[in-house]
């Protein structure tokens, strides 16, 4: 079974007010490994999306480095003119991170 690759693992998510994401803590790939953690406001996220990069839901095993848990993966959806970010197959009103926990 082949490993399917992704370019960053967000770990936790901060909703400014109820229905979208104000930022996230997420790590990226920085070639074989992956960078301590970091804060994405909601548009470095969507950018980076729109740029073709791909994120995943999950968490960092402890003491294995650059060994992850990983769950869905994070999507781009338009809907009425609007972008939101989900890890569902359906986009809601606002962005949904499902299997992703709160700050």
């Amino acid at each position: 079974m082949a490993v399917k690759k992704f370019d960053g693992v967000i770990e936790a998510v901060r909703y400014a007010d109820g229905e979208h994401a104000e930022f996230v803590r997420a790590y990226e790939r920085r070639g074989a490994v992956f960078s301590d953690v970091i804060l994405l406001s909601r548009q470095e996220l969507i950018a980076r999306l729109k740029r073709g990069r791909r994120y995943v839901a999950g968490r960092r095993v402890p003491y294995l480095g650059a060994t992850f848990e990983t769950g869905p993966q994070v999507r781009l959806a338009r809907t009425d003119h609007r972008e939101v970010l989900t890890t569902g197959s359906q986009a809601g009103e606002g962005d949904r991170l499902e299997g992703v926990p709160l700050v």
